[in-house]
């Protein structure tokens, strides 16, 4: 991904582009620097009491010695009024949940190395905590039965390994090496776990003055978050409990299991995913999502009700075209509230019934810090009040609040101590169209703090991953750091993207990669003919999918001056093989088997074209990515070494898929990147 210009017009652009690497220490103090990521703090998970006077929420940043995400319990009054820890600052603790009466808060506080997981009850009149469980397994989906006295939670329960074969104790003092592992199942390992313990996830209950958890299901099954019935005699849950679990994994069906006596019966019966189950409040009704399962790379999920006694099921959001989640019932049992993707955005809206959908508000975003993937979280009162996390293109997210029809109201502003004396890169909103089809896309441009129109800068070109995902116009630690090195940033949602509707979000199945290409090339050059940006620096990079992009750009054009492929598919037929999910993948994706599909495999793998690539490509994979495994990033640099292409392989050590998951990670990965175009760029170092 680029060959170097004449030393007359190297110097040339040496003086029209101002270079600015964002760890050079000559930079201005006013821009955003790798440091200030460990600064960074953004609101998690907000949780309104359910008299809508109050909310707590964890308030959330990374722990520059520990080198991970850490997150503190603060509470607010929705009037903006007395902002303030419910709990020591020191605690590390998160999921918040009120009792019904909102007199109590459970909450899940982590031990100093983020392990060691346990329940606690706090009491809103005292301030006084109690620990309720002591578990060897970490408790999560916390839920309060309606009259307050139980708790359900679902927790991991390990099973034992039966050996294979029995093996002479070593003697004392003796050192055989670690016991062999002996693995005889289709789903044996998962990206940011590891290789899988034994075991399954199931339902627990609990006295909400503590005790000892009773079990509630069981089986070779992994049960989903509980949904207690408004009698508090049963709960109901998503799981895919048929026998051909692991072969058909989308399966999910409703379940109600009974707390008495654990017996389960099933509520739906289609083909396809059954999730997010919701009572009403009078109990007559459930709400839930998702399809009928067409085998599509991209499927619109749904909005469906039925009875509670799980007949006459019907779709409701069958005129909206858009992915319906996070549910919450109405006071009056007539409408839900929800979240869902539009165009780079994430809103809550409410829905009725007979399927009319109202917006309520925008801007629910921001929860991925390193890159601007559309994503936020919300709690809302059955009377319509709300809290939400809002982010925007000049913050993370900061605690919201809102009522229907009303106003909203920012509570928050974490990183005004930071920002307050830091110039970010100014993020505007584009459309463009495709010249394959003249389809309009949406990118967003991202300029260098002191961007002058009259100037040139380096472009880059940076693509998001799923590859059925969005990106929108929120804060991105990462773009916001290539912005304070000089370059002009694009980024976009090619056909495939989420939050435009499913026919445009299945213009890339059984077709990925190939015309989202078109699309990309498109958004560059709508970007060039606004003018300052130095055709002859032109950069590219992604992660994910936006690796396989990367990696099918460099061999289908030469355009850019050198280019860095993360964590990417270079070799479908093997990454169909080695890949978590592997059920997933050829079935969803690709019309079969690779071996019984093989030109259809190799058409769409970018090791196909290597023999086209001449750029400078950097590659870089986590070396416990069990998604995109690591394999995939070493074909294509042997090949391009064999090739005599300038290339360079980046490892990370003990890195999953989300290589950007510790700040340090997201420090080392930005770094690396501008190192490797500054390496290539005109003017720039040998």
């Amino acid at each position: 991904m680029r060959p170097t210009p004449r030393l007359a017009l190297a110097l040339l652009l040496t003086a029209t582009a101002p270079r600015l690497a964002a760890q050079d220490s000559a930079a201005p103090s006013d821009r955003f620097t790798l440091r200030d990521i460990f600064e960074l703090e953004w609101v998690a998970d907000p949780r309104i009491a359910p008299d809508g006077n109050r909310v707590v929420f964890e308030r959330a940043g990374y722990d520059v010695m520990k080198d991970r995400e850490r997150a503190s319990l603060w509470i607010a009054r929705t009037d903006g009024s007395d902002v303030r820890p419910l709990l020591d600052p020191g605690i590390d603790a998160g999921s918040p949940r009120w009792s019904p009466d909102g007199s109590r808060l459970l909450y899940v506080a982590r031990g100093a190395e983020g392990e060691g997981a346990e329940i606690y009850l706090h009491w809103m009149d005292t301030g006084q905590n109690a620990v309720l469980t002591h578990v060897t397994e970490s408790p999560g989906a916390l839920a309060w039965s309606p009259d307050g006295k139980w708790i359900a939670f679902t927790m991991f329960v390990p099973e034992a390994p039966k050996p294979f074969v029995s093996l002479p104790e070593p003697p004392k003092g003796a050192d055989w090496g670690p016991p062999w592992k002996y693995i005889d199942r289709l789903n044996y390992r998962f990206n940011g776990e590891g290789y899988l313990p034994l075991g399954h996830q199931h339902l627990f209950v609990l006295p909400a003055e503590g005790g000892t958890p009773r079990q509630l299901t069981d089986g070779p099954f992994d049960d989903g978050a509980p949904e207690w019935a408004p009698d508090g005699r049963s709960i109901l849950f998503s799981a895919n409990r048929h026998d051909d679990a692991d072969y058909d994994p989308a399966n999910t069906e409703i379940y109600e299991v009974s707390v008495a006596d654990g017996s389960i019966k099933a509520l739906t019966d289609r083909h396809g995913p059954d999730e997010n189950p919701t009572i009403s409040p009078d109990g007559r009704l459930i709400a839930y999502t998702g399809y009928d399962d067409r085998y599509q790379g991209y499927q619109v999920t749904r909005l469906y009700v039925m009875n509670r006694d799980g007949s006459g099921s019907r779709l409701v959001s069958g005129s909206f075209d858009r992915d319906v989640g996070a549910l919450t019932w109405a006071r009056d049992g007539k409408s839900l509230y929800f979240l869902y993707e539009e165009e780079g955005d994430i809103k809550l809206g409410s829905i009725a019934l007979d399927g009319k959908v109202v917006t309520i508000t925008g801007g629910v975003n921001g929860l991925s810090i390193s890159r601007p993937y559309d994503g936020g979280q919300y709690s809302a009162t059955p009377d319509g009040r709300f809290a939400f996390t809002q982010g925007a293109a000049d913050h993370p997210p900061d605690l919201a609040v809102g009522r229907v029809g009303g106003a909203v109201q920012r509570l928050t502003a974490l990183n005004d101590d930071l920002f307050g004396h830091k110039r970010l890169g100014r993020v505007e909103p584009i459309w463009y169209q495709s010249s394959f089809d003249r389809r309009r896309i949406q990118g967003w441009i991202v300029t260098p703090p002191d961007f002058d129109p009259h100037q040139k800068y380096p472009f880059l070109l940076e693509i998001h991953g799923g590859p059925y995902g969005g990106y929108g116009g929120t804060f991105a630690a990462e773009i916001q750091l290539y912005a304070a090195a000089g370059y002009v940033v694009l980024y976009t949602n090619p056909r495939g993207s989420t939050g435009y509707g499913e026919e445009f979000g299945n213009l890339i199945h059984l077709d990925y990669p190939d015309h989202d290409f078109d699309d990309l090339m498109s958004g560059v050059d709508a970007v060039i003919a606004r003018g300052s940006v130095d055709t002859t620096n032109l950069f590219v990079t992604g992660g994910s999918g936006g690796g396989v992009l990367t990696a099918w750009i460099v061999g289908h054009t030469h355009r850019f001056r050198a280019a860095v492929v993360v964590k990417p598919v270079i070799n479908w037929y093997s990454f169909v093989l080695t890949a978590d999910g592997p059920a997933f993948f050829y079935k969803y994706w690709f019309t079969g088997f690779p071996w019984e599909h093989l030109d259809e495999y190799m058409q769409r793998s970018p090791i196909t074209y290597v023999g086209n690539v001449t750029t400078p490509t950097m590659l870089m994979t986590g070396e416990v990515d069990y998604r995109t495994p690591s394999e995939e990033v070493e074909q294509f640099y042997e090949a391009l070494k064999l090739r005599r292409v300038p290339t360079a392989m980046i490892r990370v050590p003990d890195a999953s898929h989300e290589i950007a998951a510790k700040p340090s990670n997201m420090m080392a990965k930005v770094a690396y990147i501008l190192g490797w175009f500054e390496r290539y760029r005109a003017g720039g170092r040998p």
